[in-house]
Order: structure tokens, then sequence, then C-alpha cells
């Protein structure tokens, strides 16, 4: 079977994550899985797309100038008859909607897989809201969490075309990675780590705040920030309002993200809003002691006190003081952090992410859905 996966990257985020996982087992197990990847004019983020050429899983461009262009839906055509694609599967509103058009009368079963919604502004609510509504007309659709799905039924996706499956990643790059931070950072201080996109979502303005209470009482603790995104002015800001700027780092985005987990003793995930975030998946995989707010499905995979550390979402005083008990207790460190990276081993592998979306791939072409 041939899978084209669709995408408007951002950078190497979550939804990216899951493709080059996928893509690496599917083309493991005798089937296909090719990438187009938009290139946009205002922000050509070709980072997936080079990723993927690496490793050398077959990736085209779909150049794309501003926010509507017509001769997208000419080269998703094209793209689709050129690698002879099975089934076309999106990712995220633009690929919705594109494909949407590219390909409602072409008898391609259209996939989608809802990573996740965050409608911060009115721009971004309207792309919802034209998303979900294109949805409705697609094969199948995959939730990756259950609050991600009742937001689909609400719009109007038929249920029996909605499947639940959980993200999974590629354990082999965490095992023995070497903790380069260490080296270039903190020699010696405990280092506590913010992984995500930073925009307001994703709670990097709590987690700063948290921090500047936890080095009240562990003056020496250093903080590190990795990805981008459009909020990082405002965060800069914040740091220096906080005039903890001589303990916080922000690393942007990075390359070598198994290097980086490696290096932390403790993992936050501040979220205001989420489904289920690659990087706990990923820091989890990682054996590193977790502390997570509970926010979408993140609670089925942090269990309190036995994978992980859940704290109310916007709490700065909880979150502060579970900082500084788990930096205060290295033994419980090490607890979290073996249970945790035992979960994932069990339960949350691209192996078995991979074959649930075999399986929905397989039901849509064997009862022949498509538009």
């Amino acid at each position: 079977m041939k899978i084209l996966h669709i995408i408007s990257s951002g950078g190497m985020y979550g939804a990216e994550a899951v493709i080059l996982n996928m893509s690496r087992t599917l083309n493991q197990n005798g089937h296909s899985s090719v990438l187009g990847v938009f290139s946009n004019s205002a922000n050509p983020n070709l980072q997936l797309h080079q990723a993927a050429t690496r490793e050398g899983i077959e990736s085209h461009l779909i150049p794309c100038s501003g926010q509507i262009d017509r001769t997208v839906i000419a080269s998703i055509r094209k793209l689709v008859t050129g690698t002879e694609a099975d089934i076309v599967h999106a990712h995220g509103y633009k690929a919705d909607i594109y494909g949407y058009f590219a390909l409602r009368k072409s008898g391609i079963p259209l996939v989608s897989t809802c990573h996740t919604w965050y409608d911060n502004d009115l721009t971004v609510t309207l792309y919802g809201a034209a998303d979900r509504f294109v949805l409705r007309s697609y094969a199948a659709i995959v939730s990756v969490s259950d609050e991600v799905k009742q937001r689909l039924l609400k719009a109007g996706v038929r249920e029996d075309r909605i499947h639940l499956i959980q993200n999974g990643i590629d354990l082999r790059p965490f095992n023995s990675a070497y903790p380069s931070l260490r080296e270039d950072l903190v020699p010696s201080q405990q280092l506590v780590g913010l992984v995500g996109r930073l925009a307001t979502e994703k709670g990097v303005d709590i987690f700063l705040r948290a921090a500047s209470l936890v080095l009240l009482q562990l003056p020496s603790t250093k903080f590190v920030i990795i990805g981008e995104g459009p909020d990082r002015a405002q965060l800069e800001s914040l740091i220096d309002e906080l005039n903890i700027r001589d303990n916080v780092t922000m690393l942007g985005q990075r390359d070598d993200m198994p290097s980086v987990y490696a290096s932390l003793n403790i993992m936050v995930s501040a979220s205001r809003q989420e489904g289920l975030p690659m990087a706990i998946l990923e820091g989890m995989a990682s054996r590193r002691a977790m502390i997570a707010t509970t926010v979408g499905d993140v609670p089925k995979v942090i269990h309190h006190g036995s994978t992980g550390v859940l704290v109310p979402p916007q709490d700065i005083d909880t979150l502060a003081s579970e900082i500084v008990a788990l930096l205060n207790d290295p033994e419980k460190q090490n607890q979290l952090g073996t249970s945790a990276k035992k979960l994932i081993e069990e339960k949350f592998s691209a192996e078995r992410m991979t074959a649930d979306y075999l399986h929905v791939y397989q039901e849509i072409a064997s009862k022949k859905i498509a538009f």
C-alpha cells in the first residue's frame, strides 16, 4: 500500500515526528510512505522535507504562494498521480482543506489526523471551522485524544469515521543518547526543561513564573526552553521582568533532541491545552522525570506518583512546589523515569501506532470509502 502524507509544516513538532515515525515503519514493512510538504512563500519551513530526504524517505515540495493559491490544487493532483498513491493522508487544516478541493471527485480515499486545534485568535478559529467542515467528507479522521474526538463529533463528523489512535515513537534514538547540554550549559547543576512551541497554549509563561519561585529556594537550578514560535519576544521580556536571565536559556529549535532529553533532570509540560504531545512521550522514553498539567490525554500516560507528576493547568504555585520536591529527591526522579520508560516501551511504540493506522487504511480501501 502506498500512502502520501501531505502537510504544511511549521517546524519539527509533534505532527512531523508522527509522520517520520510512521514513514520509517511503513517503509520497513513492505509498504511505501511518501511526503508532500508545502513550501510556503511566507514561511518556507522545509525541516521535515530535509529530515525525510536525509533518511531516504521520498519527499516532494508543494509550492504555495500566499494564503490562497489555486495552483496548489493542481500540484496535489499531479503528485497523487505521479506517486500512484492509494491513500492520501493529510495533517493540519491547510493540508485538509487543499486536499479536499484537490481530490473530492478523484475517488482517492482521504485520511486526516487531527493532532489538535488551538482557537486562540479569529483567523485560526475561522481556519479551524473550515477544517472541521471539510473533514465531514473525509473517508477517515484520526483523533489523537478524546478531547479532539469530541470536537469532531460536535462539528458534525460521523462517529463511524473517527478513529482514536494515540501517538507512538521510535524508541531507538532515546536509548543511549549523550547528554550534550551538560557540556554546554550545566556541568553540575540540576537542569529543568520544557519542550514545545512558543505559543500561549503551551504555557511557557507559566513555566517561567514557576521557575522564578523555584529559584527563591534553589538558586543554582538551571532552566532551558526548547522550541520556537510566535510568543518568543514576549517570553524573552518576561524572563527579564522576572529577573531570571542568569538561570534560563532559550535554546530555540534543536536537531539533537535525544541528547537534549538526556541532559535534563526534570522535564515539564505546562500546557493550557493539549492532545497527547510527542515531547512528553519522547521525554518519558528518555527516562526523564516528568511534571505535566492535567490536560487532554496527558493523564492517560502520566499516572500521578508512578510515571510522573500531574498538576492543575495554570497553577504556578503547585508547579513550582512539585519541581522543588523532585529536585530535592534524586531517587524519586530515577523511579519516575524508569516507570515512564517502561510504559512507553509497552504501549507507545511507532510499531503499534503504525499498525493502528494500517488498519484504518485497509478498512477504507476495502470498503472503497472515498468522496
